[in-house]
């Protein structure tokens, strides 16, 4: 079983929603989790965030943060996961569990980070993390591990 279908399982055990936020990813994420048979019961919804300034307005991502850090940096995921949250709600309530994605695939980096930087966030009820990589590989090989690790992320999120 992949661990996108581990995680629909564990999200539709506990009865959580979940809401997806993306940049390098470009929907990937989101994408693989709709794959799963059943994601409808747990998946609200998904941002793919490309633009900075979207991650401030859209997600909430301190503005500050990002004039300060740019939007490669663990905190900016773990905001971008957080407000993912609130940006899916559903009458009002945010979702329960939020992944999110952000890091420079190539070919070039605007910012002079290592191309392969890659942070990713998990927020659920318990508390937010964020994970950091320099992965290796083509963009498009980046961008998939992008998106197994955000997954990976969030299944040890719920099964602690």
């Amino acid at each position: 079983m992949s661990d996108a279908a581990l995680l629909v399982a564990a999200l539709r055990e506990r009865g959580w929603t979940l809401g997806v936020a993306e940049s390098l990813t470009g929907g990937a994420v989101a994408a693989e989790i709709v794959s799963v048979p059943g994601a409808s019961a747990a998946l609200w919804g998904a941002v793919v965030a490309y633009a900075t300034p979207v991650k401030h307005t859209l997600l909430g991502v301190d503005a500050c943060l990002l004039a300060a850090h740019g939007p490669v940096h663990p905190d900016v995921a773990a905001q971008m996961a957080e407000g993912v949250r609130h940006a899916v709600a559903v009458d009002g309530r945010p979702a329960d569990v939020g992944i999110s994605t952000t890091g420079i695939a190539g070919p070039d980096s605007p910012d002079g980070q290592p191309v392969g930087t890659v942070h990713v966030g998990v927020a659920t009820p318990d508390g937010t993390r964020s994970g950091s990589h320099l992965f290796a590989g083509s963009r498009a090989e980046i961008r998939l591990q992008a998106r197994d690790a955000a997954i990976a992320l969030a299944l040890r999120a719920l099964r602690e």
